[in-house]
């Protein structure tokens, strides 16, 4: 098979290290975040005991509540990181789940853990 006149249907192996080094970055970046909303939530659960005032409890708890969702946001990021990684090791990595053509290079140094080329992620928007 000729790779000239052939559509390109996976990133190469040295493509593939360079997405899995930027997302290890990222997934280190994720993982530190995530420890700091859980030590904030920490030492905001700690310091809770010593309030009196009501508004400032209720403050707290309104604070406590975003932190929280924060982090199982940034959860759901290291998810997603450590997926990509298993399709990068399984070599599907940058494969558009609804089409099967590449995702864009530059999609997926955006969103290292996208599954969806930006066509496909327009036609679910569409529907």
């Amino acid at each position: 098979m000729s790779h000239s006149n052939s559509k390109k249907t996976r990133y190469s192996d040295n493509e593939l290290a360079e997405f899995s080094t930027l997302i290890d970055t990222k997934l280190s970046q994720a993982k530190d975040q995530l420890e700091f909303y859980f030590q904030q939530i920490h030492e905001s659960t700690n310091n809770t005991n010593n309030r009196v005032n009501g508004v400032e409890e209720g403050i707290q708890s309104a604070e406590n509540e975003r932190l929280v969702e924060l982090a199982g946001r940034q959860k759901k990021l290291i998810h997603h990181l450590e997926n990509a990684k298993l399709r990068i090791q399984n070599k599907v990595y940058g494969v558009c789940r609804e089409t099967g053509e590449l995702i864009s290079k530059e999609r997926l140094l955006a969103v290292p853990h996208a599954t969806l080329s930006m066509k496909a992620k327009q036609m679910q928007v569409k529907k």
